[in-house]
């Protein structure tokens, strides 16, 4: 079996999405950035990879079985030894997993360049191994609260993550079934449509305007959702998070 040493995670936790997974280049300062002593390297099929990075489902057992116990992290000068712990790649993407004791990969994390680099060199020569899972990558149901690929595709960290804080605030003014709400907040979208929008029910209000706002991220998203999450406390934590406090 194949190791890498001295390997930096910064692990995401509960992402069920790729895209969430932050690279290299989007780590923060404040991420709790770890140090692997030891990881077992594993090359599967693209299929299965894709099914590890974009999904939180049961693991195929003869991996889990095959990297027991493998893994060590380092921790106060001490090596403490993970369950099932380890990096994955199909030649292209790579990412390291913990399981922290489970049988999905609930926490993900992306490897420094350098690693990525010498993880290309380790497995040129080798084939990938061949693991039965009962997955359907493929089949995969995306929502508004767990937004296809597409919609993220070349947005920043903070643009992604302001982007599915915008989509909690119209899950929530879906939920609320109020017509006069969402025709407000379609208004305050595109004003210039504001007579054709006071004929439209709840649900063609919302639908029309999720559809005009799921694509892309501007200063006009940027606004409209600052405007949307105002006076609801939990939103407006997710979005300092991203901004920092307000300045009153």
């Amino acid at each position: 079996m194949l190791y890498l040493h001295d390997v930096w995670v910064n692990w995401f936790e509960g992402e069920e999405n790729g895209y969430n997974v932050c690279h290299f280049h989007e780590w923060r300062k404040d991420d709790g950035v770890e140090l692997l002593d030891q990881a077992p390297l594993i090359k599967v099929e693209p299929i299965l990879f894709n099914y590890i990075e974009n999904d939180l489902s049961e693991l195929p057992q003869q991996l889990l079985d095959d990297i027991y116990q493998k893994a060590y992290l380092r921790k106060n000068h001490e090596r403490v030894q993970l369950d099932y712990c380890f990096v994955v790649t199909d030649g292209v993407g790579i990412l390291a997993i913990d399981t922290i004791g489970y049988t999905i990969p609930i926490r993900k994390s992306r490897l420094i360049p350098r690693q990525e680099q010498l993880v290309y060199e380790m497995i040129s020569q080798h084939e990938a191994k061949q693991y039965h899972f009962y997955g359907k990558p493929q089949t995969k149901d995306f929502h508004i609260l767990s937004p296809e690929p597409d919609l993220m595709r070349g947005l920043t960290r903070k643009e992604r993550q302001l982007k599915q804080l915008l989509f909690m605030a119209l899950d929530q003014l879906l939920s609320s079934n109020n017509e006069a709400e969402v025709r407000y907040w379609y208004t305050e979208w595109c004003p210039e449509q504001y007579s054709t929008i006071q004929e439209l029910n709840f649900e063609a209000a919302w639908e029309q305007l999720f559809e005009e706002t799921k694509y892309g991220w501007t200063k006009r998203h940027e606004t409209f959702c600052e405007n949307l999450i105002k006076g609801q406390p939990f939103f407006e934590k997710l979005w300092e998070m991203e901004h920092g406090p307000k300045v009153n």
